[in-house]
């Protein structure tokens, strides 16, 4: 629940007050703000935007500290959908002095770093670790954000083939708009790279149909 500041002290005696008037929700705010059309850079594309920017208290959170609460709706939705709470963004930080526009272009730049922590701890297990002491805790996290950044890297390298997003969309027929190769998509790569030159023989000749079993096997496996 948002508040207003809190009132200045009337010199009487007792407990002053820690918080203004009510204000409600986001939803509320959103019903008597008044907005401004402006534009925004987010996700390498520049958008027009309603913005609306208030400085009050969230005070079961953040108690007697200053927040600004900004609230943010397309100006053009892009889906058919429309927000019934007013707006469709709202963003709350403790930075007063940044421009609202600035504050929405920073929350746009970290969502590449949430999609990374999300692809380390659902792929590769980052975080699940069932460690006891405290340097092994300090060590495990690191050492698998490590192994993302070098999936990445080796994706882009060696690994990359134009063949491989149609290829998905091939087996995934609902990624209808698919156009770029997702981290699960490298790890595939990598873990057919990897079982290939695993069951490689070392001499030039036909392989048995149990090493062809095996190898398909894994490569479907692969992708689990």
């Amino acid at each position: 629940m948002l508040h207003q500041l809190a009132p200045a002290r009337t010199g009487k005696s007792g407990r002053p007050r820690t918080k203004g008037a009510r204000l409600g929700t986001p939803t509320d705010l959103a019903a008597t703000a008044t907005w401004r059309t402006t534009k925004v850079r987010r996700y390498a594309r520049t958008d027009t935007v309603d913005i609306t920017d208030t400085v009050c208290l969230w005070y079961g959170s953040f108690h007697s500290q200053t927040v600004r609460v900004v609230l943010v709706r397309d100006n053009k939705p892009r889906t058919g959908d429309r927000d019934e709470r007013g707006y469709g963004l709202p963003l709350v930080t403790t930075d007063l002095t940044s421009t609202a526009e600035d504050l929405v272009a920073r929350y746009a730049a970290r969502w590449c770093i949430e999609v990374a922590f999300s692809d380390a701890r659902q792929i590769l297990g980052v975080g699940q670790a069932r460690n006891r002491t405290c340097i092994a805790v300090h060590r495990t996290v690191p050492f698998g954000l490590i192994c993302l950044s070098l999936v990445t890297l080796w994706y882009a390298a060696a690994g990359h083939a134009p063949a491989d997003v149609a290829e998905r969309r091939e087996r995934s027929r609902w990624y209808t708009t698919k156009t770029e190769p997702s981290f699960e998509d490298m790890t595939i790569k990598l873990r057919r790279v990897i079982i290939a030159a695993r069951f490689r023989p070392q001499a030039p000749h036909q392989a048995s149909p149990e090493q062809t079993h095996a190898v398909l096997l894994a490569w479907a496996a692969a992708e689990t």
